[in-house]
């Protein structure tokens, strides 16, 4: 099958310096961005992980830079969700996963049908 050259979608190659985001930089700050603009709770523990909750309790974001369990099991973002129906689920991304995904990840969840 040939397939004009006009039809294929244009290569984005961005440039190197424009990937700086691909690299965690350890901070939470776009997942925190996107949910405290959301309404969402936020309490902070004396450890400096961070807990937060939807405004109708269903899913639970934790970032978890000082818990030992978290890091046990190589882990430092932890999202819980409780469907109105169906099983609950979890999502759990590790020390390297930009704060960026997260927050992509959660913005595509919360924008979604009938959430």
């Amino acid at each position: 099958m040939n397939t004009s050259a006009a039809l294929l979608p244009a290569l984005v190659r961005p440039a190197v310096e424009e990937r700086s985001w691909l690299s965690s930089d350890h901070c939470a700050g776009p997942v925190l961005d996107l949910l405290i603009a959301l309404g969402w709770a936020i309490f902070a523990t004396p450890e400096a992980n961070v807990h937060i909750t939807s405004p109708d309790g269903r899913v639970y974001v934790g970032w978890l830079p000082e818990d030992s369990d978290a890091w046990k099991r190589g882990i430092v973002w932890q999202i819980r969700v409780q469907p109105t129906e169906g099983d609950p689920w979890v999502q759990e991304f590790g020390l390297h996963t930009p704060s960026e995904a997260v927050a992509g990840f959660l913005a595509a969840i919360i924008a979604s049908p009938g959430h």
